[in-house]
């Protein structure tokens, strides 16, 4: 049976799809293993097993790429924190287990994790990070409005303490998420609690803290 024009083009788009996908996968397991500075565009076409010239096609520029390896993974993290903030229990439960997702995720995966926060970048992936901040902070901001409302946490500016909250997370983990071997894994999640009890103490929450 002859495969019509519709189809050929339905067909070819999912394969254009399909390529364009395990470059970002490429790129994306790159970053992980090596960081932004150091996962080049061959290197990348290689994992991804396509053509340089393919790979260029598709990202005429190393930022380009690198821009949507910052909005695919961050997305994935918003989205882990934002789905434990909408879970059961007091707005100090859901603001502990949504910050301590971020930060054990950022633990379990440093060298990524750090590329996202602390790596020196282009003008361009820095943007794209700055984007990822603003998403995570309205995550938190939505669950300090709720426990204002619930009388949970004290009136403040909700906007401003979920972007302290960011800060902290973000400035605090980079110690640990360096790979200079110097700590050990007991002492990095040891030393993320604490910066997640510091930002609940920080909206106001003066109770024994949820994860300690």
């Amino acid at each position: 049976m002859a495969i019509s024009q519709t189809e050929r083009k339905g067909r070819s788009a999912q394969v254009a799809n399909d390529r364009r996908l395990a470059i970002l996968r490429a790129a994306r397991d790159l970053v992980t293993r090596v960081g932004f500075r150091e996962a080049q565009m061959n290197a990348v076409a290689e994992e991804a097993g396509v053509a340089l010239a393919t790979l260029y096609r598709n990202f005429s520029s190393k930022a380009e790429l690198m821009v949507e390896v910052v909005g695919l993974v961050s997305q994935r993290e918003v989205d882990a924190a934002a789905g434990m903030a909408v879970s059961d229990g007091s707005a100090a439960d859901r603001l502990w287990a949504s910050a301590w997702t971020f930060a054990s995720r950022a633990l379990r995966g440093r060298r990524l994790a750090h590329a996202l926060v602390a790596e020196p970048v282009e003008p361009e992936i820095e943007t794209a990070r700055l984007a990822y901040r603003r998403k995570l902070a309205r995550v938190f901001e939505t669950v300090i409005d709720q426990g204002i409302r619930d009388e949970d946490f004290p009136p403040q500016d909700a906007q401003a303490s979920a972007a302290c909250i960011v800060g902290s997370l973000f400035e605090g983990l980079v110690g640990p998420l360096a790979l200079n071997g110097h700590r050990t894994d007991a002492e990095r999640e040891s030393h993320a609690r604490s910066i997640v009890a510091f930002c609940l103490r920080g909206v106001g929450h003066t109770g024994a803290m949820p994860g300690l």
